[in-house]
């Protein structure tokens, strides 16, 4: 008698596409991606059910440069569209990229992108109090001449200008039934493409968009708390998560209990805009689901699920 298949939802950053000061051509993005997908491919090959979530937040900021320099020829499209276009292509190039590798190790699991809407609240205070990185560093003057403008811009961990847009809390996987169906027919899955196009529940017209970016750890918790899998692996740029970090008392943890990750949060021991919202989504989906959620650097991410290095968040 086998085993039943596991779910693994992983979810990766935008920036392992398109990273920290690279400007980043289509075949740059290309290549990264290539490069990025190892972990991904190896837990296919151990028999995973994988499902991966992607981030858009280099390419989305990206875009909106190119809305406003391209305004007095073309009408702008709103932010929630933005999102939509982005996890288009980026889909794109993961199932392309991931297909091309899975063929090549012998696998003829088929890979399919779903264009994904996340539901939140229209009241949300998020919506107004924007706080979620997008987009590359700013310099100076253009951080200046954007507020200017009446775009919010803020400091990220490392010290750049950033835009930050709002990114209110993700409550339900809109496709959760459509994703479920594929991935019990053995598909590999790419969903809630840069945190899923944010949508609301309007009493008379049904679904509308909202103009924000939802964070794509938050909402790959809640497709996998959703989807009942058995591990939760978010890749980073770091190997682990830190207590200290920046400072000569900086400390990997290699596993925490959830009431642990919650009281270091509280206390604000995570980066706002970076390894904060992965460890309240890492804590928030063993809180649902008893289930194994792991925090590690990209090439890690194979040996992590085997015990070896990253950091393990415990019921």
């Amino acid at each position: 008698m086998t085993d039943s298949p596991r779910t693994a939802v992983i979810a990766v950053g935008g920036n392992a596409l398109s990273p920290p000061g690279e400007r980043s051509t289509i075949a740059d993005q290309f290549r990264h991606t290539r490069e990025s997908l190892g972990p991904i491919v190896d837990l296919a090959l151990d028999g995973w059910r994988v499902v991966l979530v992607h981030g858009n937040g280099p390419q989305v900021g990206d875009e909106l440069v190119r809305n406003e320099k391209a305004r007095s020829e073309v009408a702008p499209l709103p932010l929630g569209v933005l999102v939509a276009g982005t996890a288009g292509w980026i889909g794109y190039m993961l199932q392309q990229s991931l297909e091309n590798a899975l063929r090549k190790a012998g696998n003829t699991q088929d890979v399919v992108t779903v264009l994904t809407q996340v539901e939140v609240a229209a009241d949300d205070p998020a919506l107004k109090d924007p706080k979620k990185f997008v987009g590359h560093g700013l310099s100076v003057a253009r951080a200046r001449e954007l507020r200017s403008e009446g775009h919010p811009v803020k400091k990220d961990a490392k010290g750049h200008f950033r835009r930050v847009v709002g990114s209110p809390t993700p409550l339900a996987i809109h496709e959760l039934a459509t994703i479920r169906s594929l991935i019990e027919r053995d598909t590999v899955v790419i969903a809630c493409g840069g945190g899923g196009i944010p949508v609301y529940r309007d009493a008379v017209l049904g679904l509308e968009g909202v103009d924000a970016v939802v964070d794509k750890d938050l909402a790959a918790a809640v497709l996998a708390s959703e989807l009942g899998a058995e591990l939760f692996l978010i890749l980073t740029d770091v190997d682990a998560v830190y207590t200290g970090w920046g400072t000569d008392e900086k400390r990997a943890i290699s596993t925490m209990r959830v009431g642990e990750a919650d009281r270091l949060a509280s206390e604000g021991a995570f980066g706002e805009g970076s390894m904060a919202p992965k460890v309240a989504a890492a804590a928030d989906y063993v809180r649902r689901t008893g289930g194994r959620a792991i925090i590690t650097e990209l090439s890690k991410g194979r040996a992590a699920v085997q015990g070896a290095g990253g950091t393990e968040i415990l019921p």
